[in-house]
């Protein structure tokens, strides 16, 4: 009897020390845990990092670059440091010629003197989107004008469109409400031009009638092109701004088709 007791407290020792010893590893296991929980991964710590204290100011300028004129807009929200980056001349420089590349006018409030690059970029797709003609678009450009397949056969045989003979005829908007033509031009009769230009809105801002008109004949109906020149017509005849960079004071194109759109200094 006293063996089977002896024999029953040892059992009741071992089962306690085994209860002991799962507790301690649990701990070990809960204390280690915790440990890791205090002390981060170091790569971890490194992508918590901001970008721009990580690889510096030129690098983040090279990599903002690459990205679209949108994300790199987005990027100026981030931080008081971002904006400072995101909103530099040397950044939007490269963005405003990647948008004015190929396009026939520029906007002339983009070409301010002391404007900064991020305005220029902005003023340019807004006015981009412009679909009302001003006076000033009239007169910054000069004008291919031809006759449409309507117009009269006498008219059509005079003009170099349809005959082939050499370079499309021009006219010229000025200022003061008048209207010339080119030298060699063989339909400008020398009479008095003048033009106008007839808008129409109604009372929610948007546009219901919108043309110009020379003299007394047809309107000239007002269209945009995907390159932000112009082109005005009616059944008898159209005109269309053309690139003016042989015109003095004239808004575009700053860049020829043939212009490297990823400059060296930047990379």
């Amino acid at each position: 009897m006293e063996t089977e007791e002896k024999l029953g407290s040892v059992v009741v020792e071992e089962g306690e020390e085994t209860r002991l010893n799962k507790k301690r590893k649990k701990n070990k296991v809960n204390d280690s845990e915790e440990q890791k929980q205090e002390q981060p991964n170091e790569d971890e710590e490194v992508v918590a990092r901001d970008p721009l204290e990580v690889f510096g100011r030129d690098i983040m300028v090279m990599i903002l670059s690459i990205l679209d004129a949108r994300s790199v807009a987005l990027s100026l929200l981030v931080s008081r440091a971002w904006h400072g980056v995101a909103s530099s001349d040397s950044l939007w420089s490269y963005k405003c010629e990647e948008l004015w590349h190929g396009k026939a006018h520029i906007p002339r409030a983009s070409q301010v003197r002391g404007l900064s690059k991020l305005a220029a970029y902005s003023i340019s797709v807004m006015d981009g989107k412009r679909a009302r003609i001003m006076k000033d678009d009239l007169c910054d450009h000069v004008w291919e004008f031809h006759f449409n397949k309507a117009a009269p056969e006498y008219w059509r045989n005079l003009d170099p469109y349809w005959k082939g003979t050499g370079p499309l005829m021009r006219r010229y908007f000025h200022s003061d409400g008048s209207q010339t033509a080119g030298a060699d031009d063989k339909v400008w009769g020398g009479h008095e031009c003048c033009y106008s230009i007839v808008t129409s809105i109604v009372g929610d801002g948007k546009i219901r009638e919108h043309y110009v008109r020379i003299n007394r004949l047809p309107r000239l109906f007002i269209s945009r092109n995907r390159d932000w020149s112009w082109e005005m017509s009616n059944c008898l005849y159209r005109y269309s701004s053309i690139p003016d960079v042989d015109k003095q004071g004239g808004t575009g194109p700053l860049f020829l088709p043939c212009v490297n759109i990823f400059p060296s200094s930047i990379w």
